[in-house]
């Protein structure tokens, strides 16, 4: 296999409006990534957490990738690093955007901010396009209060609805709302409200239901939670209200309306003989399965990732790596695999199938996915208890690799907060103002990604990782500090949602919001998106 050693930006972009099969990874951090900006198709695969990731978005080692990091770096930066680590991983096929960042905005090109934009980019073209019916929160609190009837289905998974929701919603995630709103509204007079926390799976959920031919009359809530707490509306917390077992006039309605659109669009559907003619062709085979969590849990055929429909289409770039590759859907009834292949079609997955068969129970398999590729090993550094490091804090600097996020609301006392990536940098000055360490734990969520920087930790103090990780030491009931206390390095690691703040989180969500509806016209002058949007 051959190893590409630079690309200049334009042969990237000569690359991106091709059609050829790659995968272009940005291994920034992921809040660099979103503030300071990247090209609409590269996708965030940060070197600090590259070995977890990089399987599941590229499965197929053979496939081209082009890394990009700041250009701002030299030699040794993140992107060369980072063809290092897939080389090791056996990905052969790597090369590097001469550049990186500064490169691609120094030769004109369109740099977007934010996460998970091409889906983003892609909601806001849909309701442009559609003129998707919409309600803002004022106007629907009115209609509460009028007693009017109606439902509000709230399209996120429920973590997110648990954690904050408009009252009297249930949750109702994206690919579930065909396959299950005749439940919810048996009545054609029913109102449907569909909202999530901004904008994007509200205009799709919402869509998704005027497209599959609900009765009903349908809008999408206008900047979902976040319109609604702007407005001074309370928000509720702690929701659990959610959907039973699917009925049979929901079934009905719902096989009908995938029938529909699957002949209107020409959603190709496959047997178990094609899935194999699509494997035996090569090249990056994303199987993924859009059922509910629960459901993929009890059971899903071997091979297939878990990635729920509505998920899949909010956030594409966190399951599929590689630019124009194959896509196999599956689920029970073929429902929620045509409602999001019907929207994947629309956003440029040319080549994505239905699988249509019912597997057998012996087909069937609990076991997680495997996670890296063939032959690569963990390492196995050498581990301390949570007890044992509790009892030896003084003479211990603690390193916590997680999320500054999550940093932030808890960590063990007197632990600082780095960047794996930039360890080589950061931890001279670590050991310098803790004198007194005698050596360095490495924590993380759950030990691994600890594991896997301990190497790069080396050389200064020995080294070892808190096994069990930071929910060992919870688990442990052990004392947890708060706050950005010893910063290593700066907080910019992940993308902080506007809730994510303790102030201004009213000014942030303003800003995010305007962001999205701006997303139209910078996806125009771009000109690398070939949406085509579905027209009832």
């Amino acid at each position: 296999m051959s190893v590409d050693r630079a690309l200049s930006v334009q042969q990237v972009k000569t690359m991106l409006k091709s059609g050829e099969v790659f995968a272009f990874f940005d291994v920034r951090e992921e809040g660099e990534f979103s503030t300071r900006g990247h090209p609409l198709f590269a996708t965030p695969l940060p070197l600090s957490r590259l070995e977890p990731r990089a399987f599941a978005l590229l499965p197929d080692p053979a496939t081209r990738i082009v890394l990009m990091d700041s250009g701002e770096e030299g030699d040794n930066g993140r992107a060369a690093r980072a063809a290092a680590k897939l080389g090791q991983m056996g990905y052969g096929n790597v090369a590097v955007m001469s550049g990186g960042l500064k490169a691609w905005r120094d030769a004109g090109h369109e740099v977007f901010t934010g996460v998970n934009v091409p889906s983003k980019a892609f909601g806001e073209v849909v309701e442009h396009d559609n003129d998707t019916p919409r309600i803002d929160a004022a106007d629907l609190q009115k209609l509460l209060d009028a007693k009017t009837d109606m439902v509000i289905l709230d399209s996120r998974p429920m973590p997110e609805f648990n954690n904050m929701s408009i009252p009297g919603g249930v949750d109702c995630p994206g690919a579930e709302l065909v396959y299950r709103v005749k439940d919810f509204a048996p009545n054609p007079n029913t109102l449907v409200v569909v909202n999530c926390a901004g904008r994007t799976r509200s205009i799709i959920g919402a869509q998704s239901l005027i497209n599959a031919g609900l009765p009903n009359k349908v809008m999408a809530l206008k900047n979902g939670t976040m319109g609604w707490h702007l407005a001074g509306l309370k928000v509720a917390r702690g929701e659990t209200r959610s959907f039973g077992p699917q009925g049979p006039d929901a079934a009905k309605f719902a096989q009908g309306a995938a029938a529909a659109i699957a002949q209107r669009m020409g959603i190709r559907k496959i047997d178990m003989a094609g899935l194999k003619a699509l494997e035996a062709k090569g090249g990056p085979l994303y199987r993924l399965d859009v059922r509910d969590p629960s459901e993929y849990a009890q059971g899903h055929l071997r091979g297939f990732r878990h990635a729920a429909g509505g998920q899949l289409v909010q956030a594409t770039d966190q399951y599929i790596g590689a630019r124009n590759a194959t896509i196999v859907l599956h689920d029970n009834d073929g429902v929620r695999a045509t409602m999001t292949a019907h929207w994947l079609l629309q956003m440029g997955w040319k080549n994505t199938y239905v699988l249509d068969h019912k597997p057998a129970a012996s087909e069937l398999t609990t076991e997680a996915e495997p996670r890296f590729p063939k032959g690569f090993a963990m390492p196995k550094p050498a581990t301390v208890s949570a007890a044992e490091l509790n009892a030896s804090l003084e003479a211990t600097l603690v390193i916590d690799l997680d999320t500054s996020l999550r940093y932030r609301d808890g960590h063990v006392p007197g632990a600082w907060f780095a960047v794996r990536a930039g360890l080589a940098k950061s931890i001279p000055g670590m050991v310098k103002q803790q004198a007194g360490a005698r050596r360095i734990v490495l924590v993380s969520p759950d030990g691994e990604i600890a594991a896997l920087a301990a190497q790069e930790a080396a050389g200064h103090l020995p080294v070892a990782v808190l096994a069990g990780g930071m929910k060992a030491w919870r688990d442990a009931k052990l004392p947890v500090e708060t706050g950005h206390t010893r910063m290593a390095d700066p907080p910019t690691d992940v993308w902080y949602r506007p809730y994510d703040f303790k102030e201004d989180v009213e000014a942030a969500m303003r800003q995010y919001l305007d962001w999205e509806v701006d997303l139209v016209p910078q996806v125009k002058r771009d000109g690398d998106a070939t949406f085509t949007v579905f027209k009832r």
